[in-house]
C-alpha cells in the first residue's frame, strides 16, 4: 500500500502542471453549459470526461521520462504499478462527475437570478442520469485505452483505442441498418421499462465490470512486456 501511495504521489506531482489547464476547462465547460437549457444537463459529462482523460495523460510522462524502469529497481512490483494507474483514473472520474453534478445546479441557480423570466427547474433525476452516464462512458474509454496503452504504448494505444472503438460502432450501426432494411421490427418497451427501473444501477454495474475487467487485461499484458 506504501508504494501505492508514492506512485499516486508522483504522478498527482506531475498531474500538479494542469492546475491551469483544468480551471481554464472547468470555465470553458460552464460557458458552454450555460448557452442553453438542452447544454447544461451535459456538463456532467463533459466535466467527466475533461476529468477523467487528463488521468489518463501520466501514461504519456511515464513513457517519455522512461520512469518504468526506474520504478521497477525499488520496492514494488507491476501489480501495484497497474492498481495505481486504475485509482487514479477512478477517482478521477468520481471527481469529476462530484463536480459536474455540483456546478451544474449553481450555473442553473445563476442563470435564473439574472433571467427570472425564464427559469430552469433543476431536474436532478435527469442529473443523476447524465452523472452516471458520463461515468459510465469514460469507464468504457479508459477499460479499453488503459490495456491498449500497456500493450502498444501511450501514443499506438490511443490510435488503436479509437480504431477499435469506431469499429464498434461501425458494427453496431450496421447491425441497426440491416435491421432496418430487413423491415425487423423489435418490441422495445420491454427493454425500456427494464431500463426505467434498473437503467442507473446496471449503468454503476456496468461500469465497475468494465473497469475490473481492464484491469485483468491490463495486468497481464504488463506481465508479459519486457521493460
Amino acid at each position: 500500500m506504501k508504494e501505492i501511495k508514492g506512485l499516486l504521489k508522483k504522478d498527482l506531482l506531475n498531474l500538479a502542471s494542469y492546475k491551469s489547464t483544468l480551471i481554464i476547462v472547468i470555465i470553458c465547460i460552464c460557458i458552454v453549459g450555460s448557452m442553453s437549457q438542452s447544454a447544461i444537463n451535459y456538463i456532467p459529462i463533459m466535466m467527466t470526461t475533461m476529468i477523467g482523460m487528463i488521468a489518463l495523460s501520466t501514461f504519456s510522462y511515464d513513457e517519455i521520462a522512461k520512469s518504468d524502469k526506474y520504478i521497477l529497481s525499488l520496492p514494488t512490483n507491476k501489480k501495484e504499478i497497474v492498481i495505481e494507474k486504475y485509482i487514479l483514473v477512478i477517482f478521477s472520474i468520481l471527481i469529476g462527475a462530484i463536480l459536474g453534478f455540483i456546478i451544474t445546479p449553481i450555473i442553473i441557480n445563476a442563470i435564473n437570478y439574472f433571467n427570472k423570466e425564464n427559469s430552469i427547474n433543476i431536474d436532478y433525476n435527469l442529473l443523476l442520469t447524465t452523472t452516471i452516464g458520463g461515468i459510465f462512458g469514460i469507464s468504457l474509454v479508459s477499460g479499453i485505452q488503459i490495456p491498449s496503452i500497456y500493450k502498444w504504448g501511450a501514443e499506438k494505444g490511443r490510435i488503436q483505442m479509437f480504431i477499435l472503438v469506431f469499429g464498434l460502432i461501425a458494427i453496431i450501426g450496421g447491425i441497426g441498418y440491416l435491421l432496418v432494411k430487413a423491415n425487423i421490427n423489435i418490441n422495445f418497451n420491454m427493454f425500456n421499462n427494464f431500463l426505467d427501473k434498473f437503467g442507473l444501477t446496471l449503468l454503476i454495474v456496468t461500469s465497475c465490470i468494465i473497469l475490473y475487467i481492464s484491469y485483468k487485461i491490463a495486468h497481464k499484458i504488463y506481465l508479459e512486456k519486457e521493460n
